[in-house]
């Protein structure tokens, strides 16, 4: 079966660098170190799962004060590997104004990247703040996706304040209010949104420019009335991703599997409803 791994980050020096104080926090919080790799011991670990992944760029410089994880050094890696990485998602700093707009522009327009992916938590906004309303004004006129995280996140878990970061930026409300805004944007919610589960699926149902990932947690977790309805009402919405490298590969199939979906769940999971929603080429 194919699968396509919606949600990957390149795991490699660059990435870790440009969330320094985060990465070094939760590194304290699980009690054990990060360790970055090398692009090609990156691109194994898609070819040994099977997976045919996207990346995930990340600017964090207003926030943290670190260097990005940039666009053109998230794109080059997929160029080189595109067998293996299929695409990327673009990021932008909303804080840098103008400089934001310009750098979509050139994700999208020169790079040719997929979309825009936002941690709203990590950056300190909610997508609906007035002041990334240009910058969504123009994502939307580029007719490209979103992935925007939701619900909370091990990055300042445990440190005081969190590190100023807000869980409720990352609300499911957020997401609804900018499908309304923007009716013609494809939104990808991130991650499946504890402790806000139920708000999310009903945002999900309601907005039909609203779909779900429910990478960066063990499935047999997922709450009860979650798990009934990828199978049911949400089949048509649950994209398959990892928030890779927070979760082994193994662990994550093994537990996708042990959830006794029908063919055709895993099917649209694994990779029909990403196709279809992100336009993404089919084999052959």
């Amino acid at each position: 079966m194919r699968i396509i791994d919606v949600h990957c980050y390149p795991n490699t020096k660059e990435w870790i660098a440009c969330q320094k104080p985060y990465a070094d926090a939760l590194a304290k919080y699980w009690n054990r170190p990060w360790a970055a790799k090398s692009e090609e011991q990156v691109v194994d670990d898609f070819t040994s799962a099977g997976v045919e992944a996207i990346l995930v760029a990340l600017d964090l410089e207003t926030t943290v004060s670190t260097p990005p994880c940039s666009n053109d050094f998230v794109a080059a890696m997929q160029k080189r590997h595109p067998d293996r990485i299929i695409q990327s998602w673009a990021a932008v700093d909303p804080f840098k104004g103008e400089a934001a707009i310009l750098e979509a522009k050139h994700a999208i327009q020169d790079l040719g990247m997929l979309g825009f992916h936002f941690h709203p938590i990590m950056g300190h906004y909610a997508v609906t703040d007035a002041l990334l309303r240009p910058l969504f004004e123009v994502i939307n006129e580029l007719r490209v996706p979103v992935m925007i995280d939701v619900g909370t996140t091990g990055m300042g878990a445990g440190m005081p304040g969190g590190m100023g970061a807000r869980l409720r930026h990352a609300h499911p409300s957020a997401i609804d209010d900018l499908a309304a805004d923007f009716p013609n944007l494809t939104i990808i919610a991130a991650h499946p949104g504890w402790p806000w589960v139920d708000e999310m699926t009903a945002v999900a149902l309601h907005k039909g420019n609203v779909f779900w990932e429910l990478s960066g947690w063990a499935p047999k977790y997922f709450p009860p009335q979650l798990k009934v309805d990828i199978r049911g009402r949400l089949r048509e919405k649950i994209i398959f991703g990892s928030d890779y490298p927070s979760m082994p590969y193994a662990r994550l199939l093994k537990e996708w599997t042990e959830l006794s979906y029908s063919d055709d769940i895993m099917e649209r999971v694994f990779h029909q409803n990403a196709e279809r929603v992100l336009g993404l080429p089919r084999p052959g």
